[in-house]
């Protein structure tokens, strides 16, 4: 086997329900999978996800490397970079697809551009399967239409998943931070890369993501009560990264409202107007979150 180039980091718990499209399409980049490895962190999955990956990768041309953890998000990242043969990683979530050029055209822009720490592709603008995950997906999309060079672009996250990392520059920053188990282990990362010098940025490579299946009201709460439960820790360690006022339900609603405008001019949908009203539910779950952590001690959950 030749050294790989790239190595492809899947994180994954209980994704028995998407996990086989997300190896498919790994399998069918036109990136040599002679010169990729691919490196598997399973969070203590209680479903059939690690029997779907091992018995898509039984005839493929492609070095694979399993690991179990059970100490939350942060520290399954880490284990990626700890056994990174590749000079390059690419992070891909147990619920994505990605089109068949996208690990080449984040290598090319990566390895011609040396002051790139971090290049993320973009999700592709594609209705869900329901109202709620489109409305979801698309406000995704919004959200990431920002010069990720500029400096004020730090409270903006470019989110590991569909990103490619130089392995150098996340392993000279210090890597993940093990302690961060559920979310904010991304945006740590990226600041200390830029604390390090590193460039972050994005470009045209597609993929499509979970929010294609369908969203309920009462997963969608729930994710961004995590989001808010988890950002308390986070807020100790980076104190004022976060302005409040931005996370009020009322700042959600004028946010949906500006991204509604965007998304309207690229769609011609009447319905991403009630993004607004959707990122109100959101914010609300997430404060809900935040200030149940924040009267109890943290305890991590994943």
């Amino acid at each position: 086997m030749k050294t790989p180039i790239v190595t492809i980091g899947v994180c994954v718990r209980n994704n028995a329900s998407t996990i086989r499209e997300t190896i498919e399409s790994i399998k069918a980049q036109d990136f040599p999978l002679e010169l990729t490895e691919l490196i598997v962190v399973d969070g203590q999955s209680e479903d059939e996800t690690l029997d779907i990956i091992r018995e898509s990768l039984e005839k493929a041309v492609i070095k694979s490397k399993f690991f179990s953890e059970h100490n939350g998000l942060g520290y399954a990242r880490q284990i990626v970079v700890d056994n990174a043969e590749g000079k390059y990683i690419v992070w891909v979530d147990g619920d994505m697809i990605l089109s068949k050029n996208f690990v080449s055209i984040l290598f090319k822009f990566i390895d011609s551009h040396p002051e790139m720490g971090i290049v993320k592709g973009k999700q592709a603008l594609e209705p869900g399967e329901n109202l709620l995950a489109t409305l979801e997906g698309y406000s995704r999309v919004a959200g990431k239409m920002v010069d990720f060079t500029s400096k004020k672009a730090v409270g903006k996250v470019l989110g590991t998943s569909g990103c490619i990392y130089r392995t150098e520059a996340i392993r000279q920053a210090g890597g993940f931070d093990r302690n961060l188990k559920g979310y904010c282990e991304d945006w740590d990362a990226e600041l200390k890369m830029r604390a390090t010098g590193w460039l972050l940025g994005a470009i045209d490579a597609r993929y499509l993501d979970y929010e294609r299946h369908q969203l309920t009201w009462k997963n969608l709460w729930r994710r961004y009560w995590l989001r808010g439960y988890h950002t308390h820790y986070f807020l100790h360690k980076k104190p004022g990264i976060i302005k409040h006022y931005r996370m009020f339900p009322p700042a959600g609603f004028l946010v949906g409202l500006l991204q509604s405008r965007v998304l309207f001019k690229l769609t011609r949908q009447k319905k991403v107007f009630l993004l607004p009203f959707q990122n109100v539910f959101k914010l609300t779950a997430w404060y809900v979150g935040f200030f149940r952590s924040h009267r109890q001690s943290y305890q991590p959950r994943f």
